[in-house]
């Protein structure tokens, strides 16, 4: 499981497909965004379990990035 959630070709797929969809009239996570910071009114259940769904590829993608710039891949010593 870690090596597929540490993979960036698969967090970046499930981004630009879960992350996204359905994609017209827009984003649906960017919707869900935009009712969130509009105070979330009349936001069941249903919808925050939406927005959790549609925001963890997200959420993988920026984990990665915070992962590849504070922890760096290290180079194998046994390799020089």
């Amino acid at each position: 499981m870690s090596k597929i959630i540490n993979d960036w070709k698969f967090v970046i797929f499930a981004c630009l497909t879960l992350g996204l969809a359905p994609f017209f009239p827009e984003p649906h996570i960017w919707g869900k965004l935009r009712w969130i910071l509009g105070g979330a009114v009349g936001m069941g259940p249903m919808d925050w379990f939406d927005t959790v769904l549609h925001g963890f590829p997200w959420v993988l993608l920026i984990r990665l990035g915070v992962r590849s710039i504070v922890c760096p891949v290290r180079q194998d010593a046994s390799k020089d």
